[in-house]
């Protein structure tokens, strides 16, 4: 089944990409801000990645990958970052906009910040020694803060659009973490993890892809606002 990661891929993208094109989200008019915002944030993923395969502190199934490979890591997997927020997002922003009023409030949403913060420090401190509990925790910790901080109010949709995005979130990371098939395409180290598991799915993914995806969210947003600042100020 060396054809499963590629797959996955192409079947997250499909729907997404051919539906950004329908005219009235037309959604491929946030590319420009979108594409370089996900590019910049996949990078810094992407090294952490590297870094963390090479430690051995997660990898890759050979049977479940096409065999190309970069600096150790599987081309499905550098494509993972790209493919997987531009989908997450894609489908955030079509439930936005056919739900305009789809979001929590904003004293609610600040308390389930500092509640998601101080849970997370609580874990770096009870389990020091577990790297990737530890680092999905800083990242959590980082887009947390970084929504608190914007004032377009992104936080407070996201919260409701994430849940929605769990979705498809369980299908594809149930079945690269094991579930439906035999073995894994991503192992684990279980020293470097908590051990607890939804399906078959370490409970850091779920902090780890809100992040990943909330940085993006953040950074084209940021973007667009000073796109569109610019080309008010300059008629």
């Amino acid at each position: 089944m060396w054809w499963l990661y590629s797959l996955l891929l192409f079947l997250s993208l499909l729907f997404p990409l051919l539906l950004s094109f329908e005219k009235n989200l037309r959604f491929c008019r946030r590319w420009k801000h979108l594409l370089p915002a996900i590019a910049i944030v996949a990078v810094i993923y992407i090294v952490i990645d590297f870094i963390f395969t090479r430690k051995g502190i997660w990898g890759f199934n050979p049977e479940y990958h096409v065999g190309l490979t970069l600096g150790g890591l599987p081309v499905e997997e550098l494509l993972f970052f790209v493919v997987i927020p531009y989908a997450s997002i894609f489908l955030h922003e079509a439930l936005t906009f056919h739900f305009p009023q789809l979001q929590i409030g904003k004293t609610f949403s600040n308390l389930l910040s500092i509640l998601l913060i101080l849970l997370c420090l609580l874990l770096i401190l009870l389990f020091p020694g577990k790297s990737y509990t530890a680092y999905s925790a800083v990242l959590l910790i980082l887009s947390l803060i970084a929504g608190l901080l914007d004032k377009s109010g992104i936080l407070r949709k996201f919260f409701l659009t994430f849940v929605v995005i769990l979705v498809p979130f369980l299908i594809v990371n149930g079945i690269l973490t094991g579930t439906f098939i035999e073995g894994e395409v991503v192992w684990y180290n279980p020293e470097e993890i908590l051990g607890i598991r939804i399906l078959t799915i370490p409970v850091e993914d779920f902090g780890y892809g809100f992040s990943l995806i909330l940085f993006d969210l953040l950074l084209s947003e940021r973007w667009k606002r000073r796109f569109q600042t610019t080309k008010t100020k300059s008629r």
